[in-house]
C-alpha cells in the first residue's frame, strides 16, 4: 500500500514477536505495573512517555502483555481525564511550531507544504474522533485552538 502523502510504497520494518504472554524475565508483576502507571500519570506523564519509562527503567517490554490492558486503559480506569487524544495534540503542537517558523521565514515553501500536510492529518483525525465520540461534534480545528494546545 502506498504512503498517505507520497507516491512511494511503504518501508519494511521490524515486527514484535508474536507472543501471547509476558516473557519470564520481566521482573515486575501486573499489580506493580499498574501502580507505576498510575504514579507516573499523576506526575503528568503522557501514555507514550509512560510506556518508554516502563520499557527503559523497569524492563517491561509490553504493558499489554504484562497486565492485559494498555497504558491508556489503565489510566482511564484510575480516573485520568484526557482533554484531547495524544496523537491529535502532538500534531497540533507540530503545526504550531511550523507556523512560528513560517512567520520568521515566509518563503520556506517546503515547510509550508509540510504544514498543509500536517493540517490535513489533523482534520482527518478530528473527523475520526468526532465519529467515535471522543471529540464533540462541534469541535473544529483552528489557529486559536493550536495556540492553546502548544502551551
Amino acid at each position: 500500500m502506498a504512503r498517505m502523502h507520497a507516491r512511494r510504497k511503504g518501508r519494511s520494518g521490524s515486527k514484535r514477536p508474536l507472543t501471547a504472554k509476558s516473557p519470564d524475565w520481566v521482573p515486575v508483576e501486573a499489580d506493580e505495573v499498574e501502580e507505576t502507571v498510575a504514579r507516573l500519570a499523576a506526575q503528568g506523564k503522557r501514555s507514550a512517555e509512560i510506556g518508554l519509562i516502563l520499557r527503559d527503567q523497569y524492563a517491561v517490554p509490553n504493558v499489554r502483555l504484562a497486565t492485559g490492558k494498555t497504558v491508556s486503559e489503565i489510566m482511564r480506569a484510575r480516573g485520568t481525564k484526557f482533554e484531547m487524544p495524544e496523537d491529535l495534540g502532538d500534531l497540533m503542537r507540530k503545526a504550531v511550531e511550523l507556523q512560528t517558523h513560517l512567520k520568521a521565514h515566509p518563503r520556506d515553501l517546503s515547510n509550508l507544504r509540510g504544514l498543509q500536510l500536517i493540517e490535513s492529518k489533523i482534520r482527518r483525525l478530528a473527523r475520526y474522533y468526532q465519529g467515535e465520540g471522543v471529540l464533540p461534534p462541534a469541535w473544529d480545528y483552528s489557529v486559536k485552538i493550536q495556540e492553546l494546545a502548544a502551551k
